[in-house]
């Protein structure tokens, strides 16, 4: 039978279990937060920045645990702090629900981390090669056909962009859009048609962990007008839980829309500094 609340009830002491659900929530968001600014910013190599965030999570639902024996206790001996209960519930519910919707991604999708327009003879990565294969880094070298046939399943409207553009203007479009998404450059190099094609090479972030996630852009002619192909590939783990397909399909949504609104018109470029003129000289 439960235990009736005494009166008064402000007499009745915190449950020690209440108190230790609330502490475990609140350093589990302290901690959260701290690792994700340690792998976002690269404080720390992945593999411990990723053990400091696993042990975030693992104490959060220590802390879900704690406060349901709290609860018991406080149903059957009257203590109080169920509002310290309901904070660590809370907390933990802000820290556990965005890797619970990662965890179901990840077993609908499939474990691929390479996604590409042209799986037959995929962007390279040429100056993007020396930041991978190295601390536990995938390979530079595309997956190859078990990946292809994944993303074909998956993916099937991730296609090759053939523009009525000319390549260079294509190139140009690219080119602002990746600026426009905040990218870092590593390589760029404009098309030369017939034998050199337009190259960008340029460094992703996802949008919360800030894990690293390579991109290689190919510009050539094709005829009249131009083809971009595009590759996109995380840099560490083997499943990407979508978001290399995520970038190329609004890389490409995003590159066609620009080239059928402006098809001709010239991309701006920032005007270049006036230069002050030099001391001394004659006044007109």
């Amino acid at each position: 039978m439960a235990r009736r609340f005494s009166a008064p009830y402000q007499s009745e002491p915190f449950s020690a279990l209440a108190i230790w659900a609330r502490r475990l929530a609140v350093f589990s968001a302290v901690a959260t937060v701290v690792s994700i600014i340690v792998v976002r910013y690269g404080f720390l190599e992945m593999k411990p920045a990723l053990v400091t965030f696993f042990g975030a999570l693992a104490c959060a639902g220590l802390s879900i645990v704690v406060a349901f024996a709290a609860f018991v206790a406080l149903w059957r001996n009257g203590s109080r702090g169920m509002g310290r209960i309901l904070t660590a519930l809370l907390l933990d519910v802000l820290i556990l629900a965005y890797p619970a919707y990662l965890a179901v991604k990840y077993r609908n999708l499939p474990a691929i981390h390479d996604i590409t327009t042209d799986p037959i003879n995929p962007p390279q990565f040429e100056a993007l090669a020396r930041l991978r294969g190295t601390d536990g880094a995938n390979t530079a070298v595309y997956a190859g056909l078990y990946s292809a046939e994944q993303q074909r399943a998956a993916y099937p409207d991730i296609e090759p962009v053939d523009l009525d553009v000319p390549a260079q203007r294509a190139f140009e479009i690219t080119q602002r859009l990746v600026a426009r998404r905040k990218w870092l450059v590593i390589d760029e190099r404009p098309p030369q048609p017939p034998k050199r094609a337009g190259r960008i090479e340029a460094v992703a972030l996802t949008p919360i962990m800030g894990f690293r996630e390579d991109v290689s852009i190919r510009v050539m002619p094709n005829g009249d007008g131009s083809r971009v192909d595009i590759r996109s590939s995380s840099r560490y783990f083997e499943s990407d839980l979508g978001s290399n397909a995520a970038r190329v399909t609004s890389l490409i949504d995003d590159i066609n829309a620009a080239a059928e609104n402006n098809p001709d018109e010239p991309v701006k470029k920032p005007r270049a500094p006036v230069k002050p003129p030099a001391k001394g000289a004659a006044k007109r």
